[in-house]
Parts: structure tokens; sequence; C-alpha cells
């Protein structure tokens, strides 16, 4: 599922204060080790794509790491780039194609600033940087091909969609805008600059269409994981139940300006761990 980023790490490269780290941190060692490791690629290449520096420079950084992948896949020793990963990709059958696909949506974000794309190249990035790290994620919890795939697509989309909802202003900082076309022109706000979607007094009325995306997508993962054995999903459900608060908080709160940044309740990450992960 889609991993929050994190600025402080602890000694395992995990921020120890992130809804991340909290999720992870209630699976056995092997699970919560490749999942570290799975993080860990995912922050990597997510430095690449938003560190700045000439486009080149930076596709040739996310080249590197797809060699480096399929060297590994291909039976070659691990390098600097991919150390740690041999073990989690050995034990838990990962897919190359998974790792693949999150770097493909690095270079989405690193070929072009992404402003306003359509539903359907925004749920193609979605599933490259949230849902393909979901579908890493399901093979390590244990689940099976089938509900694996489906909790990654939804879980995924809802964790990514919320993030898109909480970040608006600090995308709009870096000249990116994923608020989708289709929803900006529902709202009637005409194409314009990054700066100006952002003032707009409609720019709420589209935020409200994509929760209403992400929250759909929540309630299929709630059923999905409803079906799962309980402690296949324990983490999901932590996520699950860190971040649809905060999109019921970034719904309340609303879009107009000027907007407070929301952050995770402390309180509530830690009543999700209580109730997901220790019962």
């Amino acid at each position: 599922m889609s991993l929050p980023q994190s600025s402080a790490a602890n000694s395992a490269g995990v921020a120890s204060g992130s809804s991340f780290y909290s999720a992870m941190r209630i699976l056995p060692r092997a699970q919560r080790e490749g999942m570290y490791a799975v993080y860990a690629f995912c922050r990597a290449v997510d430095d690449i794509a938003d560190e700045g520096g000439p486009e080149q420079d930076r596709l040739e950084a996310l080249d590197r790491w797809r060699r480096d992948i399929d060297r590994l896949f291909r039976g070659g020793g691990e390098t600097q780039l991919t150390e740690g990963l041999r073990s989690p990709i050995e034990t838990f059958g990962l897919k190359q194609a998974d790792f693949l696909a999150v770097i493909d949506g690095m270079e989405m974000d690193v070929r072009r600033d992404i402003r306003a794309p359509d539903w359907q190249e925004l749920d193609l990035y979605c599933d490259r940087v949230a849902s393909a790290v979901g579908r890493l994620s399901a093979r390590i919890f244990g689940l099976d091909d089938a509900s694996g795939k489906l909790l990654a697509h939804h879980l995924g989309r809802a964790l990514q969609l919320t993030n898109i909802l909480r970040d608006v202003d600090e995308d709009a900082a870096i000249g990116r805008l994923y608020l989708p076309k289709e929803a900006l022109d529902e709202a009637g706000i005409a194409e314009q600059g990054v700066a100006e979607v952002l003032a707009s007094p409609a720019l709420d009325q589209a935020c409200r269409i994509v929760a209403e995306r992400a929250r759909s997508h929540f309630r299929a993962a709630e059923d999905v994981m409803a079906r799962c054995p309980r402690a296949s999903v324990r983490s999901p459900r932590l996520m699950a139940a860190v971040y649809r608060p905060m999109l019921d908080k970034l719904v309340a709160r609303g879009w107009r300006p000027p907007r407070q940044r929301l952050h995770h309740s402390r309180p509530q990450i830690i009543w999700a761990i209580l109730r997901h992960g220790l019962f």
C-alpha cells in the first residue's frame, strides 16, 4: 500500500514517528524487515523524482535502479543500490514488475511536472506509485494473489488520493497539481496556472469530488480485508485506520484558503495500533 513519506529516520531507515513505522512494527520480524527493505527502495526512487536537478541526471539514476533490479532478478549479486532486497524477494516471491512499476511512476514525475492529469493518467500514476507498492506488501503480508492484488488496487489508491488532497499546497510549491482535469472542469475551474487553481474558491468542490473517489476505494478495501484472515491484514487495517480519519478531517476542514496543514493524530495512531495490532 502507499508508503507515507518521512524525514527523520531511525536505524532501520524508517521514521519512528510515522504511521508507516507504526503499521510495520506489529509484524513478525521477517515480514517487518521485508517491508523496511521495500520502504527503503521506495524512498530512494522517490527522492530521485523530487530532489530536483537536471532531468537527464534523474532519468539516468532511475535507469540505474532498473538495471540493478534486473540484475538481482537474473540471479546476479546485490549492488550498493539493491543491498537488502535479495532476501525479501526470495522469501516472499516479490515480483520484478512491481518494482519496475514504482520506478515508472517516479519517471512520470521526472519527465514532466504533473498538472491536472485526466482521471486515466492519475489512476495509472496511483497504480504505479501506490498500488504497485501494495502488491509488494501484500506478498509480504501473506495474502493470496487475488486478494492481495485487489486490496492493493483499492487501498493504494485510497491512500494516494488522500495524500494528494492533503498535500495540494506542498505539491503546488514544486509546480505539481495532481487534481484531475475532470474534477476541475466539474467545479468550473478553467485551465489556469497552478497558483490560480489553488486560489480558486471552487477548489473545495473539486477536492470533494476526489475525496469521494478516495472514500469509495476505502470502502472497497474494507470489503476485501473483511474476507481475509485477520493476521494477514493487520498492517493494512492499521494504515486505513490512520488515513481514513485524515480524509474525514480534510473534508471537514475543506480546501478554501487559507488552508492549515493537517497531520496524523498521535492518539489516533495509538488507538489504531491497539485495535488492529494487538487484538
